[in-house]
């Protein structure tokens, strides 16, 4: 859903994300460049990089804020190659090179530039007859301010070895033994008397002979499978706590009135 694009709004918005017209995030909010007598806002600063260390400039024309943060009609890559913005001032040539490099239309200025005591910007003319200053933060035209940082502790991960599992068979040998009945054949000698006479029988030698059999044993041997061991890995999570130090900057005020310095930082 979008919401009203205001100066309060959008200063309001610092460190929210901005995206590109593709959806793609650009940046964060860094700061909000606006005229000051009107309070509108005309540009918007972005920090890119490792922790924003660049800053680039939008124009707030054609932009709309969503509950998601805002969203410019630009694309990722045209945002980064934007002219640098290295101080808090947009000089005359430099805004004349940001309308020029996103195709925005820009009216005739004056070469000489009028600065508020302290303040940062340049006159325009072409918004009427009066001054027009251009200024980032805040409405205090002698701003004076210094950057408070802080490190944060960024906990990443990479694997390691963290030991070896083999699965490895060998070959012993052991002793069996198995019964197996073996068959034999023997002989048995039986004498039966016979008392009657024989005609016509020859007396003289005779032999007669058989054979006799048994069984041995024969060994044979097979290669039966008994048992499949495989292996198989899981993968167990574990929670640890990672401890260090970051420092901090803290910023302490000397000598001014709370009810000022409350009322400069309000935006």
């Amino acid at each position: 859903m979008q919401q009203e694009l205001s100066m309060d709004r959008l200063t309001g918005m610092r460190g929210e994300p901005v995206y590109d017209s593709s959806g793609d995030k650009i940046g964060k909010v860094d700061e909000v460049f606006y005229d000051l007598d009107t309070q509108q806002p005309e540009w918007i600063g972005i920090g890119m990089g490792f922790f924003g260390s660049k800053r680039v400039l939008v124009p707030v024309q054609g932009a709309s804020v969503t509950d998601d943060g805002i969203t410019v009609p630009y694309g990722k890559d045209q945002v980064k190659d934007s002219p640098d913005i290295s101080g808090d001032e947009i000089g005359e040539d430099t805004e004349r090179d940001l309308y020029a490099y996103y195709g925005l239309q820009v009216s005739e200025r004056r070469s000489d530039s009028t600065l508020p005591a302290g303040g940062t910007g340049y006159a325009d003319t072409t918004r009427g007859t009066g001054d027009i200053y251009r200024q980032t933060g805040l409405t205090n035209v002698d701003e004076k301010s210094v950057t408070r940082s802080e490190e944060e502790l960024r906990v990443g991960k990479r694997e390691v070895e963290a030991g070896r599992v083999r699965l490895r068979k060998w070959v012993e040998t052991e002793p069996v033994s198995a019964n197996v009945d073996l068959e034999r054949e023997t002989v048995h000698v039986h004498r039966e008397a016979i008392n009657q006479p024989v005609s016509g029988a020859d007396i003289g030698e005779q032999e007669i002979e058989t054979t006799l059999r048994r069984e041995e044993p024969v060994v044979e041997k097979s290669v039966v499978a008994r048992e499949r061991v495989s292996l198989d890995k899981d993968v167990e999570v574990e929670q640890r706590t990672v401890s260090d130090e970051v420092r901090r900057e803290r910023v302490e005020v000397e000598g001014a009135e709370s009810d000022i310095d409350r009322s400069r930082t309000s935006r």
